[in-house]
């Protein structure tokens, strides 16, 4: 029996990358795992993996933005399980950076779309289901360009974004300590994903800053990426029984990446 027997856990993003990892690790760890993304075929794969490991896991297709797919998940949800005791916050999108005067209002609410309103969503609906569940853990998933990382040429829309999760998560902290429900953040750096398909770079060079940074990018490794699964371990951490008295921490999970910039 895992440390997350008996409990249930919601990966939004759980179709690849580091939600993909984190789903995979709770469920190998006991956890029942409901896996929401906006590609079926990449949470099919996921929920496969999963199963023929000896876990349960279920899909749940939808744009994480949009108020009416969410609500249909979240029905979904419950009629699947009569509880909800992990959630975790990984869809988001890097979306187009630009500088700030080429950007368009559209590119602008189509990461505000995934990044936060998403974020907004599954806490709205969530938090319902964890505070009669008599509480869990949520973690959501930011980015060392929220927090320590201001130097990324053009990325003001995907930075503010992230940024505003983070201060979701500290708020949210204490708003629902008296529920039993612990709310952390991680912030990881460069991390092998997929998530480059969805990032689009268009005059970058106009808003970059002329610096030389220390040579090497991520210090403990020598300049290699993460790999999801370093960053699924530490949500896994926060999730657990082992950070039962932590809420309203940022975990950085970066290797010293955002101590260069």
């Amino acid at each position: 029996m895992g440390e997350f027997a008996g409990q249930v856990a919601l990966v939004t993003g759980g179709g690849s990358g580091i939600g993909a990892a984190t789903a995979k690790l709770l469920a190998a760890r006991g956890a029942r795992v409901g896996l929401l993304d906006h590609v079926e075929q990449g949470m099919a794969q996921v929920r496969a993996e999963i199963v023929a490991a000896g876990g349960d896991a279920f899909t749940l297709m939808a744009d994480v933005g949009n108020d009416m797919q969410m609500r249909g998940v979240f029905e979904a949800f419950a009629a699947k399980s009569d509880r909800l005791d992990t959630l975790v916050i990984c869809a988001g999108i890097n979306g187009v950076w630009a500088p700030i005067d080429d950007i368009t209002p559209a590119e602008w609410d189509r990461t505000m779309h995934v990044n936060l309103r998403g974020t907004y969503l599954a806490l709205h609906l969530g938090v319902p289901m964890m505070k009669a569940s008599g509480g869990g853990s949520i973690t959501i998933v930011s980015s060392m360009n929220g927090q320590r990382t201001f130097s990324t040429s053009g990325a003001s829309c995907y930075s503010a974004s992230k940024a505003a999760q983070l201060a979701l998560a500290t708020q949210l902290a204490l708003e629902l300590a008296l529920s039993h429900i612990r709310v952390n953040a991680v912030c990881p750096g460069a991390t092998v994903t997929g998530i480059g398909l969805n990032t689009f770079r268009r005059n970058t060079d106009a808003s970059r800053i002329p610096v030389q940074f220390p040579e090497g990018d991520v210090p403990i490794t020598g300049g290699k990426p993460a790999r999801a699964e370093d960053i699924a371990d530490g949500i896994a951490f926060l999730s657990s029984a082992a950070a039962r008295h932590i809420t309203g921490a940022v975990l950085n999970i970066d290797g010293g990446q955002s101590l260069l910039r």
